[in-house]
């Protein structure tokens, strides 16, 4: 079987990478070929990455509160570059203040993010999720 492909990395001026290296090694731990753009990831780089590999899914992560700005409009570009129906997975610290997560996924869900994860998400939860919805044992 063919690996599934997944384009990941931490959107907007975001530099957290502790988390991004340790998920990448447990995505490739479990089978999947990863493309990792870093730190400090615009939409576009996601989207041209996603394209140029064939991509599976994008992984977008944010730490530093602002990921609610940064992903906004994101699955109507990827639609609009033909990535559409490409699975979306975002998590992390993603909105300023103490905001309930329900009202954080809601929010993620509505600009079309197929799974929202709070912080603090072990590998282990994205990738199970991963495999479920990409369709692999």
């Amino acid at each position: 079987m063919e690996k599934k492909t997944i384009v990941m990395g931490v959107i907007g001026a975001d530099v957290h990478s502790v988390g991004n290296k340790i998920l990448e090694y447990a995505l490739r731990q479990a089978g999947f070929n990863v493309v990792n753009l870093g730190v400090m990831v615009s939409q576009n780089e996601y989207i041209e990455a996603a394209i140029e590999t064939k991509a599976d899914a994008i992984l977008v992560s944010s730490l530093y509160g602002h990921g609610e700005i940064d992903c906004r409009g994101l699955r109507e570009k990827c639609d609009e570059a033909g990535l559409k129906g490409i699975l979306l997975y975002v998590g992390g610290n993603l909105v300023v203040g103490k905001t309930p997560f329900e009202k954080v996924e809601k929010e993620f869900r509505e600009m079309g993010f197929d799974r929202v994860y709070p912080p603090g998400t072990m590998p282990d939860v994205t990738i199970a999720d991963l495999k479920k919805d990409l369709g692999v044992n």
